[in-house]
């Protein structure tokens, strides 16, 4: 739902600056938060290497072996009782059951830590592709709940872009980030301090509208080390003050950033009909929020591979609000919102899960599968639509999504079964992240 305003941002404070991943990096070497054998593992997400010139070469975390633990396949909704996990080399070295992986684990012997899954069940670390981290913080708060991959939503001062970098040289202390850059929106306020090339958009009186202006921006983030990049039909439905109804960017407009993109993914925030349908046409890869798709453009959807981004949980908790206007936007949104979703999934949409977290305002991963589940997914669909389902939109469905040999070294615990109960997805008590063992609280 974007309840936070990218369209005037202000420069960071005091405290943001120190922890900030542009203006803090100092502060890596006593975050406090990682064991001290964490150096390093894959490479970063985004385009641009890591620490170009450093003396430094990355270090590969120890092995871990995770066992004794159910083990979840999302693909197709198996389960290996009393699994195991060998990671090693920031890589899925096996998976299965002890009679399967006993060379793999026999070959770390003595170098492995083990990690006692007994009684939890195994899924693959968590996809969460609607995010807004702009500090270590941020991306701390975000892992802790389970999200081991994250698509940004945008960040201020490409802070998402450095922390696409993290797990090359800091592996356990940030998702594997899909970097946004700047929001490609009207009104950038300060943010076009992020860059000297930015500076002739400050200049423009009307805002960033100009297909050429925005096909700029949308270059200047992919030259920063973007992934991906967001751009938005309609104003927030968080901000009362704003109409979530109002044409912003028309098809046009969204056609000349997404021509820009050059084959980076585009994901576009969009409310009414008529803007999610000229996204839709203009070629972006997702649409997000989404309330007032209709049936038409589902089928469209579904022809073009253009995925479904709803922030379910996020917009339905706006109905708590204080504010009159935003309690009663949360109250009409929701089950129309549901019903998009219910409609998304008989129209053969890929639904995926995004929370719209916001800085230290993180809401688990786990909330909005729930939340999707309530909608009408089956337990399974919920697991698919927070692992593979946005791994494969991010084009890395080979490696993220499921506990596959030669798969990413991430891995998640949980409490209760989620092939019985989406809510599971929100019991987290263990994160492995790039090989690092984050957090287990057994």
């Amino acid at each position: 739902m974007c309840t936070h305003d990218h369209d005037s941002l202000p420069a960071p404070d005091a405290s943001l600056a120190r922890r900030s991943v542009i203006a803090g990096a100092a502060a890596l070497a006593g975050i406090g938060l990682l064991p001290a054998s964490a150096a390093a593992a894959p490479a970063p997400v985004a385009g641009r290497p890591a620490a170009p010139g450093y003396h430094g070469n990355a270090q590969t975390p120890p092995p871990l072996v995770v066992e004794g633990g159910t083990i979840v396949d999302p693909v197709t909704g198996d389960a290996i009782e009393d699994g195991v996990v060998v990671l090693e080399g920031g890589r899925i070295e096996a998976v299965g059951d002890r009679a399967s992986t006993r060379r793999a684990v026999a070959a770390v012997a003595g170098r492995a830590t083990v990690v006692d899954a007994t009684g939890r069940f195994v899924v693959p670390g968590l996809v969460d592709a609607h995010v807004h981290a702009n500090a270590l913080e941020d991306a701390r708060l975000i892992l802790s709940h389970g999200a081991t991959t994250v698509r940004s939503g945008s960040s201020s001062f490409y802070q998402d872009v450095a922390l696409a970098s993290l797990p090359e040289w800091a592996p356990g202390l940030s998702p594997r980030m899909h970097a946004a850059g700047l929001f490609v929106s009207p009104e950038l306020g300060d943010s076009v301090l992020a860059d000297p090339a930015l500076a002739p958009l400050a200049a423009l009186s009307d805002g960033v509208h100009d297909p050429k202006d925005l096909a700029h921006l949308t270059k200047n983030n992919i030259k920063r080390g973007a992934s991906v990049i967001k751009t938005r039909a309609n104003p927030r439905a968080g901000l009362a003050e704003q109409d979530p109804l109002e044409l912003v960017y028309d098809q046009e407009q969204l056609s000349a950033v997404v021509a820009a993109a050059k084959g980076a993914g585009v994901l576009c925030h969009a409310y009414s009909a008529e803007g999610i349908a000229g996204a839709v046409r203009a070629g972006v890869r997702s649409i997000e929020h989404g309330v007032y798709v209709d049936e038409a453009t589902l089928a469209d959807m579904a022809v073009r591979g253009t995925a479904f981004t709803p922030t379910l949980a996020g917009l339905a908790s706006m109905a708590d609000s204080a504010n009159p206007v935003l309690a009663e936007r949360g109250r009409a949104y929701t089950p129309v919102l549901q019903e998009a979703v219910r409609a998304a999934v008989a129209a053969g949409v890929d639904v995926i899960a995004g929370t719209d977290s916001f800085g230290t305002d993180v809401m688990p991963i786990g909330t909005e599968a729930r939340s999707l589940a309530n909608a009408g997914l089956s337990p399974l669909q919920a697991l698919r639509a927070v692992t593979t389902t946005p791994a494969r939109l991010l084009g890395v469905g080979r490696t993220v999504g499921r506990l596959v040999r030669g798969g990413v070294a991430d891995v998640v615990l949980l409490d209760a079964d989620p092939l019985a109960d989406a809510a599971a997805l929100e019991r987290v008590s263990g994160v492995i992240a790039q090989g690092v063992v984050v957090r287990d609280d057994a």
